[in-house]
């Protein structure tokens, strides 16, 4: 006998079987979404635009009249601040109203 007649006929290979690699490969899917969802760059980006615009705008705030005179009496720190929060804000609305879809359903080949 060859080694090859000696080897079973279904499709276990290294003890797992065709159900156990599916089921796995779903898993990791639905892992590879949420990840996508968590990671998705309009949090980040918005995230850091509203915590970066709430310390420029405390600063617009705090600012001393020599500052605001170096700036040809423009209080430019509260403006860009307030710029900031805004956009920050944008972007979290944005996710919030239109958030990551889902990946589709695997289709089940039977």
């Amino acid at each position: 006998m060859t080694e090859h007649s000696r080897r079973p006929e279904h499709h276990e290979h290294f003890g797992y079987s065709e159900e156990d690699v599916q089921r796995e490969v779903t898993e990791l899917e639905s892992k590879s979404a949420t990840a996508a969802r968590i990671f998705d760059l309009r949090r980040i980006i918005g995230g850091l635009f509203v915590v970066y615009g709430i310390i420029v705008t405390i600063t617009g705030i705090t600012d001393s009249q020599s500052a605001i005179d170096k700036a040809e009496g423009v209080n430019i720190n509260l403006w860009t601040g307030i710029g900031m929060l805004l956009l920050g804000i944008f972007f979290l609305a944005w996710l919030k109203l239109r958030p990551t879809p889902p990946p589709p359903p695997p289709a089940d080949e039977q």
